[in-house]
């Protein structure tokens, strides 16, 4: 685990001040930099010692065996897996014939940051071999946002005390020895050498190796090329082997002089295209970006990380601690979406190998909401991979014998991937999710076209499953049965309350929706008798209520289950998953994440403000966040019924999921979800945002703790600054002219917005707040101290 302040408190830096290998693997995690289409692990240059070697491109992946102990109709036959793809990051030196490792030697100083603002991971070491020669080492990498398929490195040594014969070995290799993944042996067979060797180009300052995967029948392609500077006499030659390819410098210098070498690298693959189609992708690339050179590629960088920060930056006031975290998160948010280019985001984006690298609904639920008010068109492009993939939806809807899609609850290509049908097969709320970010963004944005094009089908085939998983009882109302919400410890439940409010939302939303585009609606098959009978199962949708505890039961019967007792419960069974049978937690009033409290946020508009206050009270002290997903939600609705410290705690847990490994997994990889939820823990918690109906809404509070909370959003077009104090709220648009205008509410009045001056209104003095909610015995988030 990560100690806490492992990384110094920096508002635009991540920075190691020295190397602790016993968490090398988390490191790499934090360290890992990407562009959505590319992901490089923050992996030493020389390769070793590591703890996760890894190299990914979005959506290459193997097939592998999916293990069950018992077969069952309806299961799905295989699984898909990111593959670790060929690792150009390899960069081995050998100084007068011993090689730089920093196990051996003295290690003088050992330092790394990651540069929020420049996209660069820079790397500083000083260490003297065990002859006693001296060196010091500068590296940079990068992963291009402005060249999709390009990263660069630039490497340079130079001897400290005495000449030395340097020796720098730059590789390419496929199919390294990675740690186990799997204790299953036909998974760990597949994943054994993922990749066979196509073809094989080795030139004087670089090379090309193409694979393909053994059973997805993917290809893929990588390259690379040195440029190399150095004083006096020095060699470049370069050997290859179907699975490598090495370029070796050689020199001799003098104290105080350098061997700087630029590395580029290019990655590509497909499905479909040819070898050679292939190849010249990755040979254009890299024509590309040696045009720019080292110092172009670093200027573009920086360039579209200064255009994103302007328009997407929040800034914390008085706790520097989420300051750092919420931009890191900001910042690996990014990097999972920035240039997926209609592939999906997987919850650990590109960062490692956890879940197999499946996308879930945390893509749509919690990384596409700071997506479509930052960055809309990374949105739009993760909705239209899901657009692309509706055939295979309606298939699995087929085969479970119902109508529309059935979306997978986890997934690479499109098919599920689920071995695990309670949580899998029964999750059918990621339908509604989906849903939900398509309405959500054409709100946000008014793009129409996006709506006729992709939306409306999403909608429709989304809100045909509902009609068709749900029942009308005797008495009119509309029931789903045997389904999971997102709280996993209570699954395969009658009525789960968020699955049938976010069902209901997506069945009006598809009969709005087919009403605005009727002929396109027709094309679908959607007619007047289908549209009407969305409305009427959306309207009798039945959300449960215990009346004798005046309290929303999470699904029916849910508040009669038997309580868990964890006041017995020792801090070492937590996650409850790993520690207890699901039988057991099925059967009690104990919740992994918030699931009813997820509902009273996305649906708040379903909810009286009285219902939310003892609701959130009620599901508070029986939510063990066992989910990274949790706590950023919980922060949301705490600031909502008027707990705003405890909010701020929970903001904490949120942002630092991976800078403090709070859940003792980031080795894994970052969790993107938790990082891009503390940008809605902040926006929509302490900022007070809702999108209801059309409708922006605003109710900022902050805690005692944070001083000023400043965030920009796009809301269709214009770019709204909202600069919030304890005792007042700034709102301007940032553009559109004198003309422009939004018209938006503030604790519920109404405001209209202009260009031409700010708009200052005072925050009315906060309701009375019930006593404070009480989490699990030992469950409570960390709280906030005072001047971190």
């Amino acid at each position: 685990m990560i100690r806490e302040r492992a990384y110094p408190v920096d508002p635009w830096h991540i920075r190691e001040t020295r190397l602790d290998l016993d968490v090398l693997a988390q490191s790499e995690s934090v360290f890992a930099l990407a562009n959505g289409h590319i992901g490089i692990r923050g992996n030493l240059d020389e390769g070793e010692p590591h703890g996760l070697p890894g190299t990914y491109l979005n959506s290459f992946y193997e097939l592998r065996p999916l293990p069950y102990a018992e077969a069952g109709y309806g299961f799905p036959e295989s699984g898909q897996t990111m593959v670790n793809v060929t690792n150009a990051k390899l960069m081995r030196l050998l100084v007068d014939d011993e090689p730089f490792d920093v196990r051996y030697g003295d290690l003088r100083s050992h330092e790394r940051s990651l540069d929020l603002r420049a996209g660069t991971l820079e790397r500083t070491v000083e260490w003297v071999s065990p002859s006693g020669q001296a060196i010091r080492v500068r590296t940079v990498r990068m992963v291009s946002f402005t060249h999709r398929a390009v990263v660069a490195f630039l490497y340079e040594v130079e001897p400290l005390d005495a000449s030395a014969r340097l020796i720098l070995q730059s590789e390419l290799v496929a199919n390294e020895q990675l740690p186990p993944t799997s204790k299953d042996p036909r998974v760990a067979a597949v994943l054994d050498h993922p990749l066979q060797a196509e073809e094989m180009l080795e030139q004087r300052t670089g090379g090309l190796l193409v694979h393909r995967t053994k059973a997805s029948d993917l290809r893929m392609a990588a390259a690379m090329e040195h440029l190399v500077e150095t004083p006096g006499k020095h060699a470049v030659t370069t050997e290859g082997h179907p699975d490598w390819l090495r370029t070796t410098v050689a020199c001799k210098l003098e104290p105080g002089q350098k061997l700087r070498v630029v590395k580029i690298a290019a990655y590509g693959w497909s499905s479909n295209r040819s070898l050679p189609a292939v190849r010249d992708q990755v040979g254009a690339a890299l024509a590309s970006a040696r045009l720019d050179g080292w110092e172009g590629l670093v200027e573009a960088q920086r360039e579209y990380l200064d255009a994103f920060w302007d328009h997407s930056d929040v800034k914390v006031e008085g706790d520097p601690e989420v300051q750092q975290a919420v931009r890191f998160g900001l910042f690996h948010t990014l990097q999972a979406g920035a240039r997926a280019e209609q592939r999906p985001i997987g919850s650990k984006g590109l960062t490692g190998p956890g879940y197999d690298g499946h996308t879930f609904w945390d893509a749509e639920t919690f990384v596409l909401p700071a997506l479509t008010y930052t960055q809309p068109a990374a949105a739009a492009d993760v909705l239209r991979w899901r657009h692309s993939t509706l055939d295979l939806a309606r298939e699995r809807a087929q085969t479970l014998g119902l109508q529309g899609a059935a979306f997978p609850w986890r997934t690479i290509r499109g098919q599920e991937c689920s071995a695990y049908w309670p949580a899998g097969t029964a999750g059918f709320h990621i339908g509604a999710d989906i849903a939900d970010a398509v309405r959500r963004y054409v709100s946000a944005t008014g793009d129409y076209d996006f709506e006729r094009e992709y939306g409306l089908e999403l909608l429709v085939e989304t809100a045909r499953l509902w009609r068709s998983l749900g029942h009308h009882d005797r008495h009119g109302r509309f029931h789903i049965d045997g389904v999971t919400g997102p709280d996993e410890y209570t699954a395969v439940v009658d009525d789960n309350v968020y699955t049938n409010l976010m069902a209901q939302q997506n069945m009006f939303a598809a009969a709005d929706a087919a009403k605005r585009h009727p002929e396109l609606a027709r094309k679908l098959g959607v007619d007047d008798e289908e549209s009407a009978s969305w409305r009427d199962a959306a309207a009798s949708v039945h959300i449960p209520y215990d009346r004798e505890l005046a309290v929303h039961q999470q699904s029916e019967g849910f508040t009669r289950l038997q309580e868990w007792d964890f006041q017995n419960t020792p801090p070492e069974a937590y996650p409850l998953l790993l520690n207890y049978p699901y039988f057991d937690l099925y059967r009690k009033q104990v919740v992994k994440q918030a699931d009813l409290v997820m509902a009273m946020y996305v649906r708040g508009d379903a909810f009286t403000p009285e219902e939310k206050a003892r609701n959130f009270a009620y599901y508070d002290a029986r939510t063990v966040r066992d989910s990274s997903l949790s706590a950023c939600i919980q922060a949301v609705m705490a600031a909502e019924v008027g707990f705003v410290e405890l909010a701020h705690d929970y903001l904490g847990e949120a942002a630092l999921m991976d800078l403090h490994d709070l859940h003792q997994n980031a080795r894994d990889g970052v969790h993107v979800a938790s990082l891009a939820g503390s940008w809605i823990a902040l926006v929509a918690g302490l900022g007070g945002m809702r999108d209801f109906n059309g409708q922006l809404s605003f109710a900022p509070r902050l805690p005692s703790r944070i001083n000023a909370l400043e965030f920009s959003l796009l809301w269709r077009g214009l770019r709204l600054r909202v600069e919030v104090t304890a005792e007042e709220v700034t709102y301007s648009l940032r553009n559109g002219g004198g003309s422009a205008r939004l018209d938006l509410l503030h604790h519920g009045k109404e405001v209209t917005i202009t260009q031409v001056k700010p708009v200052v209104l005072p925050i009315p003095p906060a309701p009375p707040a019930g006593p404070a909610p009480e989490q699990p015995a030992g469950r409570a988030p960390v709280r906030r101290a005072t001047g971190v």
